[in-house]
């Protein structure tokens, strides 16, 4: 698979995207205070890092395999950490490690809706429909998340 200049340099940028994403939901795993919160980001780490692959193998010529019909989204049912009786600033802290997170994916969902259609290549327009697919359910899991645990309004 060969790609034009131009496709070549927005595989780059989303390659720099996933690896700052990966980084991120690292570091937040680290830092959570509720360990279900911990592994969720945990979870979505693992997401961007096969994502980080995707594309890697994209600009090495190669295209990856992917599954299209999963929807992550509808089987992750969070656990009720926090409460009214609950640590305030733990929650607190969570929560804005949650709202920060939503935000993120909301922008990287938003490069891949844009940079899928700088492609020529059907396959190659599938893949980062399925990565974009993919970025919003980690918003969906991290809303729900905030929604069981009082955070969200």
């Amino acid at each position: 698979m060969i790609f034009t200049e131009k496709e070549t340099s927005v595989l780059k940028d989303l390659q720099t995207q996933e690896k700052v994403c990966m980084e991120h939901y690292n570091l937040c795993a680290s830092v959570a205070k509720d360990s279900g919160l911990r592994d969720l980001f945990s979870r979505i780490a693992r997401d961007e890092q096969e994502h980080f692959q995707s594309i890697t193998k994209l600009i090495n010529g190669e295209m990856p395999s992917f599954d299209r019909v999963v929807n992550m989204a509808d089987d992750y049912q969070p656990n009720v950490a926090y409460n009214t009786s609950s640590n305030q600033a733990d929650m607190k802290h969570d929560e804005l490690l949650c709202s920060d997170s939503i935000g993120n994916e909301k922008l990287v969902s938003t490069d891949y809706n844009t940079s899928l259609f700088k492609f020529g290549n059907g396959e190659v327009r599938k893949l980062l429909n399925h990565i974009q697919t993919e970025e919003q359910q980690h918003a969906e899991m991290i809303y729900k998340y905030k929604k069981a645990n009082g955070m969200a309004q």
